[in-house]
């Protein structure tokens, strides 16, 4: 059996390079705004949790995944708090001081352990998540801001639990009883299940599952393992460590566009993007007559079995509507996993699967069922692009804004001056007033000073001077200003007036656009209708296509059957031929023979009548010649094969029928239609019989009695009739049976030649009376006599002769 793929791996592959091929892509399309989903699919104790997990000192495709992610946006990480998940499958933006405030009211709430932050790498999953590539992403909008938040569920017997959620007791490890159910008290209560709904976007979400903001590698994946020590594992007896649940990681990745200046969130709901990557390792499909589960590891594996067969059967359905063009709907909700990734089959994210393949010999019948599902569904294409909000502002702002504030630092820092704005005002006004001419001494020490006053007030005067040409110069600055700020504006009015024209004319443009959309819609639609009709009917002509091939096929097989049964037929009957042809040969060679022996027979009669008739008539007269005796003419019989035919002048002899002594019963008169008519005299004949060819089970039911007419050649050559007769009796299966009880037999032949007188006196006969003095039995019987049974004569007798 041969399965083909889009990629396989060897058993030395090594996680590098199954990354790079499969994962790599889902993680570049989440940064870019798009969902992934990643299955790991296959036979229990084939690899699936270490292909997603991975080894120490060689992490699989989770830490992978999560380092690239990091490495990526790095520097462009928000603030915590700054995104906030609401419990609808939404994010909210907040602005920076509203995020400060919740940090601070968390981190002064009490917290049993540590934060992740201060706390040292747990030695247990430490090699799994060193990472020395520092795979990334190049292309990475700069302008966003970005924070990444995971979150971890099983589902288990096909019921939804949230792997983070802290309980007061240990939920996995409860005080079981006798009946493997968890003991009631106070100390433990069961995890509750989650359920799904469906948000304004038509998206699957998991109610009440906790969401981890995480800022580092080493922080999501410590949350990771946090939740993988809660799946449930149980011991079967193709695995120790068996997952007995479908595990789903979930990273969302939430980012937002910074404002125009580049330095805060902007703070637009609709300019968020939310995208998700899913990393499910499944629970092993196996036969449970192979585990030898028992109790609730046999629900377990029956509740295992069901999903991953609504799995394929989604993936069916799926394949049949895309080949077919039909419209069948998928049941997404027969399962919990199916319903949770509904979207990602109906378009809404690229899905990859990975099958891990066991090469044991007792996994073959499974492996083969896990690769025939895996070829399949790689015919399934429900790819469709997703549309980014736009945004509008300038490129690149994050840092330009940066390398502005730079420069202004170093600019301010070079001319001595402070940083921030006022003081460079009052810089600016006491550079202003440093003009002016120095104000002199105003301390009048001797009365007759008329120096100070003097020259105090030229220098005020001159104050004066230059404050009047200031303000006059402010003047004229204000009325340019004024000039170019009324020039400005009736710029933008016209510009605007402008403006409000073209758009009036673009809104046109629009409208007759959305118009000519609408009508190409309609027309999209419509041929739509009309191409889902005519594949409908190409089905439909496909399928009287195959049928009438169908049926010309057996019909030219029943041709070709009835042109072989006409070959062997007309050999059979050319066997038949020539079997007839030399049998009726032989029948007339041994007719021939027979007539030449029976006219041989008649001229050595005619001969010796003629002698008979010379010995008379050269007798004398005189004497009476003395009539042999009948022992003389038994002791020489003369034999003869057929009797001499009667005179041409004899009159004709009306035949008579010998009836049946049975006569008043019902007969079954079988005659073959090769009987020939005898020339005796009497004839076997039944009234009221049913005359037939061959005997038949419906002419036997319908009579008691049955006679067969044999004929066959006797050793004279002569034609002997027998009449079998038998009895017709009814067997106990409903059919007949005949018992045979008589043989009659007719038979017709030739007396001796003897003569004899008629009367022994009269010795002178005249001539003409020659012939009446002697006669023989042919001229004393002329007749056929028959004695009815029960007569003086006695039963049955019967005498043949013809006329001489």
């Amino acid at each position: 059996t041969q399965y083909s793929f889009k990629e396989v791996f060897g058993t030395l592959v090594v996680q590098k390079e199954l990354f790079d091929v499969v994962a790599k892509p889902l993680v570049e399309d989440l940064i870019r705004g798009k969902n992934g989903l990643l299955f790991t699919y296959g036979v229990t104790g084939s690899g699936k949790t270490h292909t997603m997990t991975g080894s120490p000192g060689d992490g699989g495709l989770l830490p992978r995944c999560l380092d690239m992610i990091f490495n990526s946006i790095g520097p462009f990480q928000a603030k915590r708090f700054v995104f906030k998940l609401d419990d609808k499958n939404g994010v909210d933006v907040q602005c920076e001081v509203d995020a400060l405030l919740e940090r601070q009211k968390r981190d002064a709430m009490p917290v049993p352990k540590t934060p992740s932050g201060k706390r040292q790498i747990d030695p247990e999953f430490a090699d799994m998540i060193n990472v020395q590539d520092h795979c990334k992403v190049e292309e990475v909008d700069e302008d966003n801001v970005y924070s990444v938040f995971v979150s971890y569920i099983e589902i288990y017997n096909n019921y939804i639990y949230d792997l983070l959620e802290e309980a007061p007791f240990e939920p996995i490890k409860p005080k079981w009883n006798n009946c493997n159910t968890p003991v009631r008290n106070g100390d433990f209560i069961p995890p509750q299940s989650k359920i799904l709904r469906e948000d304004q976007n038509h998206n699957m979400y998991v109610t009440g599952c906790t969401e981890v903001e995480v800022k580092s590698t080493e922080e999501a994946f410590e949350v990771f393992w946090r939740g993988q020590k809660k799946r449930r594992i149980a011991n079967t007896q193709l695995n120790r460590e068996s997952s007995r649940s479908h595990s789903v990681f979930i990273i969302k990745l939430a980012q937002a566009p910074l404002d125009a200046d580049g330095d805060n969130v902007l703070q637009e709901k609709e300019q968020i993007t939310l995208s998700q990557l899913s990393l499910v390792d499944l629970a092993g499909s196996e036969r449970t007559n192979r585990t030898k589960a028992e109790g609730n590891r046999l629900r377990e594996a029956g509740n295992i079995n069901q999903s991953l067969m609504t799995l394929r059967t989604c993936i069916e359905v799926l394949r049949e509507n895309q080949m077919y063009g039909t419209n069948k709907m998928v049941p997404y909700r027969d399962s919990k996993l199916t319903h949770l990734f509904k979207n990602y089959f109906d378009g809404e994210g690229k899905v990859r699967m990975i099958v891990c393949v066991n090469p044991k010999a007792e996994d073959y019948e499974e492996s083969l069922q896990v690769m025939r599902f895996a070829e399949m569904t790689q015919e399934v294409e429900v790819a469709r692009p997703v549309d980014r909000p736009l945004c509008g502002l300038t490129p690149g702002r994050r840092f330009r804004n940066q390398a502005f504030r730079e420069e202004l630092s170093r600019k301010l820092e070079m001319r001595g001056g402070p940083i921030n704005g006022e003081t460079e005002e009052q810089s600016v006004s006491e550079m202003f007033l440093q003009n002016f001419p120095p104000l002199p001494s105003c301390e009048l020490l001797d009365v007759n000073d008329d120096q100070t006053l003097p020259k105090l007030i030229e220098v005020l005067e001159k104050r004066h001077k230059l404050r009047q040409m200031l303000s006059e110069e402010f003047a004229k600055n204000v009325l340019a200003f004024k000039t170019m700020l009324q020039d400005f504006d009736s710029s933008i009015v016209s510009k605007e007036n402008y403006i409000q024209g073209k758009l009036s004319e673009k809104e046109k443009t629009i409208a007759g656009q959305k118009m000519e959309l609408e009508h190409l819609e309609k027309k999209i639609k419509t041929l739509e209708y009309k191409i889902e009709i005519l594949e409908k009917t190409a089905t439909i002509y496909e399928e009287d296509k195959r049928n009438l091939q169908q049926e010309l096929e057996s019909k030219s097989q029943k041709l070709q059957r009835q042109a072989s049964d006409k070959r062997r037929l007309e050999a059979r009957l050319q066997g038949m031929v020539a079997e007839t042809t030399m049998k009726w040969e032989k029948e007339c060679e041994r007719r021939v023979a027979a007539k030449q022996l029976e006219m041989q027979n008649k001229l050595w009669v005619k001969d010796e009548k003629l002698k008979q008739l010379k010995a008379i008539v050269t007798e004398p007269k005189n004497e009476k010649p003395e009539r042999p005796s009948r022992e003389r003419d038994r002791e020489k019989p003369v034999q003869r094969s057929v009797s001499p035919s009667p005179a041409p002048n004899a009159p004709p002899v009306r035949l008579r029928h010998r009836r049946s002594r049975s006569a008043g019963e019902r007969w079954v008169d079988h005659k073959p239609p090769s009987n020939l008519p005898t020339e005796t005299v009497m004839q076997p004949h039944v009234p009221h019989a049913i005359t037939v060819a061959a005997a038949s089970e419906k002419a036997l039911a319908k009579c008691d009695k049955y006679m067969l007419t044999h004929q066959e050649l006797a050793s004279d050559g002569e034609i002997e009739t027998k009449l079998i007769k038998g009895d017709v009796f009814k067997t106990r299966g409903g059919g007949q049976a005949v018992q045979f009880t008589e043989i009659e037999t007719l038979k017709q032949e030739s007396p001796t030649g003897r003569k004899r007188r008629s009367s022994p006196s009269n010795p002178d006969p005249p001539e003409d009376a020659a012939d009446s003095e002697w006669t023989d039995v042919e001229t004393r019987c002329s007749v056929a006599v028959e004695m009815r049974a029960g007569s003086a004569l006695g039963p049955g007798y019967q005498h043949h002769a013809q006329p001489k």
